[in-house]
């Protein structure tokens, strides 16, 4: 079971941070708008001093967790020892992915349960799990594109998958806040509205809040 890392001090006197943006896409092959708004939600962040790591999850090459025993006792796979090293040393995360069938898509959802290990994620053989939260100290923002439009998912599905994300994995560990921006009907859009959007990525976090 891996050490616990130790949170790192996030925020200097200057305000930088360190981010980790992950890339939930399915798609590997083609070209998407939501790796355009990573894009220029990186660039956005490194021109405002920040320092930027990228995963890229379907590029990376690893096994579904089948039980829970292998989630409390078997070895985190080589493949994401770098991202899980990522996501410890971040002050900031920013997950980006589209709503498929309601929720995120299962290969985010597997990688995420790789690496929310306990020893990492949580403190190891702490009795109360509301006190084991291995990752507090740092923030995230839930990027979301989706084909309906976003006010539909917000109050009339209530955004329950990403509240679900929110509060049952990302706050369970001890990331908060956690932000949202859902980018809906992305299929309708004209290239004008796409530019708006990634203006607004640009300027979203200049300060990894």
């Amino acid at each position: 079971m891996p050490a616990l890392n130790p949170v790192p001090a996030v925020r200097g006197d200057d305000d930088r941070v360190r981010i980790v943006i992950v890339q939930g896409h399915r798609g590997r092959a083609a070209w998407h708008f939501g790796h355009a708004l990573a894009d220029a939600y990186a660039d956005g962040a490194a021109n405002a001093g920040h320092e930027v790591e990228r995963i890229e999850v379907v590029a990376l090459d690893f096994p579904l967790l089948r039980s829970q025993h292998d989630w409390q006792h078997g070895a985190l796979p080589p493949s994401l020892a770098a991202a899980q090293a990522a996501i410890g040393r971040a002050g900031h995360l920013a997950l980006f992915f589209p709503l498929w069938l309601g929720d995120m898509p299962a290969l985010l959802k597997g990688f995420l349960e790789q690496v929310a290990r306990p020893g990492f994620a949580f403190k190891a053989g702490a009795a109360d799990p509301f006190a084991a939260k291995g990752l507090t100290g740092r923030t995230a923002r839930l990027v979301v594109t989706m084909g309906m439009p976003a006010l539909v998912y917000r109050y009339w599905f209530r955004a329950h998958s990403v509240k679900s994300l929110e509060r049952n994995v990302l706050g369970f560990v001890g990331i908060a806040p956690v932000r949202e921006t859902l980018v809906g009907s992305v299929e309708a859009m004209d290239d004008a509205a796409r530019a708006r959007w990634l203006a607004t990525l640009r300027r979203l976090d200049e300060k990894a809040a």
